[in-house]
């Protein structure tokens, strides 16, 4: 077993890991990027020391790392021979001298498994010796890895047309993958036009605010969420006289231990007992989009406002957990968020999500769809109005709720009932327990 280390990086410490470029159980070959490292000055990848497969990964992305510093763990395998490949390269130049340009001495340090046909360049042996491939921040420069401006070249895409959603506007795989999309004649989003730029000086002063590096991540993820999925929101509401009486009893309880117990551990579990009763809405379409994949757990995202803008957190199993320990939960959990602890496990595996804007206002509203998700429940604050029994007038607190799903998936019938039923829970909490 090999413990992979941070190489000798110059003068460089404590430097943030922005790109994890590989997973556990898949096999690189000696050289292959691993993590990509930013400092002030100069973007790197740290390359796979010998051919292998990952075991495990020992850092996160936003970790600080330095020269020495383990990043993953690597099971040693048989080295692919390079002899083959270094005799294509002598063969190819010895028929098509070409000489490389000293831009791609500098910036390429790693050979990877490329797209390229076989009438382009092979890796040369220079690439070996190089430990880390490092971009130097220069004024107007575009900031992107050895591997992301590999892959605009595959890609045809001219990385100066692409606006980077990166830390300091790297420009990322992803970044690429989207503009290739964008371009493809078949793509998503190819034949929607651009709003054309207005100069806004001419009417009155300005002033140009950068997105916050959340807001430039979920941008796009929201806007392909929007295009790939047919948005329907159906409204109802809820009946939660007697469940927001419990729940001060229960707060007020809570208050001395540290944590706080609020109307939004109700809707998790509510929600997690009414997407046991409507599968489909806990679902996903297949690649393919000819198949729906049920998922028998129950994992919800919960949107936290931060500084930063919106973070999803997803709570695990929530069908298992009671009141009081989602509450604890909830309370750990978004304050993690808000202090941007944030670990990828924290943001992935959600089945379902609820945004709840009940501590601001509103009366209702349609959240989009967390694409692959089917659905998302949205909430705003509930207020006392006289509801009408048969007989006579009475006050009771009254919870909008707004449910946003994939029309693909969920019939509008079955939206209604899963809305009714929600409704019903929530009017109702001994229905928890049952």
């Amino acid at each position: 077993m090999i413990e992979v280390k941070v190489p000798d990086i110059g003068d460089f410490s404590d430097v943030p890991v922005i790109e994890i470029l590989v997973s556990p159980g898949e096999v690189v070959q000696a050289e292959d990027p691993l993590v990509a490292l930013e400092s002030d000055k100069a973007t790197m990848e740290v390359p796979a020391p010998s051919a292998g497969r990952v075991v495990e990964v020992l850092v996160a992305i936003g970790e600080t790392v330095s020269e020495g510093s383990p990043i993953l763990k690597l099971e040693p395998e048989v080295a692919i021979d390079s002899t083959s490949t270094a005799n294509l390269g002598d063969e190819k130049n010895v028929q098509d001298p070409k000489p490389e340009p000293q831009e791609e001495i500098q910036l390429e340090a790693e050979p990877s498994v490329s797209l390229a046909t076989a009438d382009e360049e092979v890796p040369t042996p220079r690439q070996a010796e190089a430990v880390a491939a490092k971009v130097v921040d220069v004024p107007g420069a575009i900031l992107a890895s050895p591997s992301v401006r590999r892959l605009a070249r595959e890609l045809d895409i001219d990385l100066a047309s692409i606006g980077g959603t990166g830390a300091k506007g790297r420009v990322t795989k992803d970044d690429v993958k989207r503009a290739h999309l964008a371009h493809a004649p078949d793509g998503v989003t190819g034949g929607i036009p651009k709003v054309p730029p207005q100069d806004f000086a001419k009417y009155g002063p300005i002033e140009t605010r950068p997105l916050s590096r959340l807001k430039r991540l979920s941008g796009p993820h929201l806007y392909r969420a929007w295009l790939n999925v047919p948005h329907v929101t159906h409204t109802d509401e809820a009946d939660i006289t007697e469940l927001e009486a419990f729940r001060k009893e229960l707060d007020t309880e809570a208050r001395p231990e540290g944590y706080r117990v609020t109307l939004l551990s109700f809707l998790l579990l509510a929600s997690a007992a009414t997407l046991a009763s409507f599968p489909e809405v806990n679902a996903s379409l297949s690649p393919e989009e000819d198949a729906l994949i049920l998922k028998r757990y129950y994992n919800i995202g919960v949107a936290v406002d931060t500084n930063d803008g919106l973070v999803v957190p997803v709570i695990k199993n929530v069908d298992r957990k009671g009141i009081i320990e989602l509450s604890r939960e909830l309370s750990e959990i978004s304050e993690r968020m808000r202090d941007g602890k944030v670990a990828p496990s924290d943001i992935q595996g959600a089945t379902f999500s609820i945004s709840s804007l009940g501590g601001i206002g509103g009366t209702n509203f349609t959240p989009i769809v967390n694409a692959p998700q089917a659905a998302i429940l949205g909430v705003v604050r509930a207020n006392m109005r006289p509801v009408w029994t048969g007989e006579a007038f009475v006050p009771r607190m009254m919870l909008p709720l707004c449910l946003s799903y994939d029309h693909r998936i969920i019939d509008g019938a079955d939206a209604a009932r899963f809305t009714r039923r929600l409704a019903e829970i929530l009017g109702d909490v001994r229905q928890l327990i049952l």
